[in-house]
């Protein structure tokens, strides 16, 4: 599998319509440039929008696990994909679900032919996860999320021992997230058995989200 950096763009005032916009046609030249598999969260409000965009592939932050019907506010599974999303986010640590729905998302996704990136708090978490078989787990110490303090330096053993732990039950691609913020955190996480990253508030605030996601993708 290619290694991979995945940019959530939260709900950041930078990252809404036009700002998000610009943030994913920078991911997508940078895609372009150096040959990396980018996957970008944008709002759920600017989904549709960013789909449009070529070179890079695109995840909803958060789906919910029912069926199309009366339940308000529900980001469903055949939204995100009719909206032209490869994938979504699900479980993330400010997004947190039960593990029952989690499994009942992951489940629809697979069987639509989307993409489920499922993300875990710890070592054991992960290991719950990759039981629901999703294409990756990304596990992020909610500690550390923000914090400019990588988890692939901090807690290398968290990472580490979610690769093994995930391995001894699918064949599931892991990757770290929390703290990543240069290209020599992403080196990193790829030296400790992961196969990328998931990062936020670095690119979405950085003075040149361009340079600083040019250098992540060379140390892939």
């Amino acid at each position: 599998m290619k290694n991979l950096i995945a940019l959530n763009l939260k709900v950041y005032s930078e990252s809404l319509g036009q700002g998000g916009l610009n943030l994913a046609l920078i991911a997508a030249e940078v895609a372009h440039e150096t040959g990396a598999r980018i996957v970008i969260c944008p709002q759920t409000v600017d989904l549709a929008a960013v789909c449009k965009i070529k070179g890079i592939d695109v995840f909803a932050q958060h789906v919910d696990a029912n069926k199309q019907g009366a339940f308000t506010g529900s980001t469903t599974v055949e939204a995100i994909k009719s909206a032209g999303a490869k994938g979504s986010l699900i479980n993330h640590a400010e997004k947190k679900q039960p593990h029952n729905l989690v499994k009942e998302a992951i489940d629809k996704m697979r069987a639509l032919q989307l993409e489920s990136l499922a993300c875990s708090a710890d070592i054991e978490e992960s290991k719950i996860l990759a039981g629901f078989r999703p294409n990756f787990v990304a596990v992020e110490p909610p500690e550390l999320i923000g914090s400019g303090i990588s988890v692939s330096s901090a807690k290398p053993e968290v990472v580490t021992g979610s690769v093994k732990a995930v391995k001894q039950v699918a064949d599931v691609a892991v990757l770290c997230g929390a703290g990543i913020s240069t290209g020599a955190d992403v080196k990193k996480a790829i030296e400790l058995g992961t196969c990328g990253v998931l990062l936020a508030s670095a690119y979405v605030k950085a003075k040149d989200p361009k340079a600083l996601l040019r250098d992540m993708a060379r140390n892939l």
